[in-house]
């Protein structure tokens, strides 16, 4: 004889909401909460590369400064020694004031560079393409031009000027 049979009963399986762990709001708060700090300094971020600030005008002026100090203080003796330090002073200048690398280029990597002096207009940016090209003339000719070391400083000087006040608003 064959045993007696028990009848299948299928039973609804257990939700798998007991499995998960509660964790109410706090999760989401924090999440809010970083979300919100992102925001804030992108925010920042954009606002502050917008505008100018006064920090660079400071750093502009200072280097202003220390230039027309340098240039006072040259003590070239000719005209090739006055063309490259008066160079070096210029260079140094942009670099501190504009953020530029012409610090560290060759004259005709500085020229034949298009974004140089983004910073200052049209104007200021085509006198300091004819200043570089005379004082590279100066500093790079066979024989020492006739001119007076006096002169180079002073159109070094006025290049200076042209520069500082041709930065764009």
């Amino acid at each position: 004889m064959d045993p007696p049979t028990q009848k299948l009963t299928l039973l609804e399986p257990a939700s798998p909401d007991a499995l998960l762990p509660d964790g109410g709001l706090w999760p989401w708060l924090l999440a809010a909460a970083a979300i919100g700090v992102l925001v804030v300094l992108a925010l920042r971020v954009v606002l502050k590369n917008r505008r100018p600030s006064a920090q660079r005008h400071s750093i502009r002026h200072a280097a202003f400064a220390e230039a027309l100090r340098a240039l006072a203080a040259a003590t070239a003796t000719d005209v090739r020694d006055a063309a490259v330090q008066s160079s070096l002073i210029l260079r140094a200048y942009l670099a501190a004031a504009a953020g530029d690398p012409a610090l560290y280029e060759t004259h005709e990597e500085f020229i034949a560079r298009h974004d140089a002096l983004q910073a200052v207009t049209a104007d200021a940016r085509a006198a300091a393409q004819l200043g570089f090209s005379r004082l590279a003339a100066l500093k790079y000719a066979p024989r020492p031009a006739e001119v007076a070391v006096e002169q180079v400083i002073a159109e070094a000087r006025a290049l200076l000027e042209t520069l500082h006040h041709g930065f764009a608003a």
